[in-house]
C-alpha cells in the first residue's frame, strides 16, 4: 500500500510495492527483448498500386526502382536489406518521410500515390485459417 504524507508531499512505499515495480519492469524488459529477437526480417518486398501487385523486389540486392503512382513517378530505394520511398510527388512528402523498413511487421503506405509496400519472407506462416 502506498502511503502519502500530506504535509511534506512524500510517497512512502513498503517492500511489496517495490517488489511489484521490479516484477513489472522485468516483465516489460523481457517482452521487448523477446519481440526483438524473434522479429522476422523479410527477404522480398511487394509493391502494390490500387491493390494490384506491380513489382516484387529482392531485398538482398541494393538498387533503385521506379513505379508510377497516382501523382506521378515514385522512386523506391533498396539498401542493406531495407526498403524506402526515396522520392515521390505528393503535397507533404509523407511517403518519403517514413524512412526505411526491414521487417515483415512494417508497411509503407503512400495514400496520395495509392502505393503500398509490404515486406514478406520466403517462408510465410499462416496466422489463422477461416472457414
Amino acid at each position: 500500500m502506498v502511503k502519502y504524507i500530506h504535509q511534506v508531499g512524500l510517497v512512502i512505499m513498503n517492500k511489496n510495492d517495490i517488489k511489484l515495480i521490479v516484477v513489472i519492469f522485468v516483465i516489460v524488459t523481457l517482452s521487448i527483448i523477446f519481440i526483438n529477437i524473434f522479429k522476422k526480417t523479410g527477404s522480398f518486398a511487394k509493391v502494390y498500386y490500387e491493390d494490384d501487385l506491380i513489382l516484387k523486389i529482392d531485398l538482398s540486392k541494393d538498387g533503385n526502382y521506379k513505379v508510377n503512382g497516382y501523382n506521378g513517378e515514385v522512386l523506391i530505394e533498396v539498401k542493406d536489406n531495407k526498403i524506402r520511398v526515396d522520392r515521390e510527388n505528393s503535397p507533404r512528402h509523407l511517403c518519403s518521410k517514413q524512412g526505411f523498413i526491414d521487417s515483415t511487421t512494417q508497411t509503407i503506405v503512400c495514400l496520395p500515390n495509392k502505393i503500398i509496400i509490404k515486406i514478406e519472407g520466403k517462408d510465410q506462416e499462416l496466422d489463422g485459417v477461416v472457414k
